[in-house]
């Protein structure tokens, strides 16, 4: 039996702030449209971002483990989905607000 992983980031206060600046960068330079739906979270990024949205999952899954990325390329975007896993769900059963949130900063 696998013990699930804890719903937590593991960064520190300090590193947390320059991730989100980071990320927020990344949004204002390329990131063309998002859309919610539940425990998914689908980012569209410019092509010519590819090398930054596989350095933003890198980073991302060893702080956010409990996160599932996947990317996909086509010839004129990169396509992000993030998906939480359903024990993210507050108690009355709703995805935890917070939870993507520093994926969609200044976007």
């Amino acid at each position: 039996m696998t013990t699930p992983l804890p719903i937590a980031c593991t960064l520190a206060p300090g590193d947390y702030s320059e991730r989100l600046a980071w990320i927020a960068k990344l949004n204002r330079e390329s990131l063309r449209s998002f859309h919610q739906d539940d425990l998914t979270l689908d980012l569209v990024y410019d092509i010519a971002a590819g090398g930054q949205v596989r350095e933003l999952i890198r980073r991302e899954e060893k702080c956010c483990a409990f996160l599932h990325f996947d990317v996909a390329e086509t010839a004129d975007a990169i396509r992000l989905r993030i998906e939480a896993p359903a024990e993210a769900r507050d108690s009355t059963g709703a995805l935890a607000s917070a939870l993507f949130a520093p994926f969609l900063v200044n976007s």
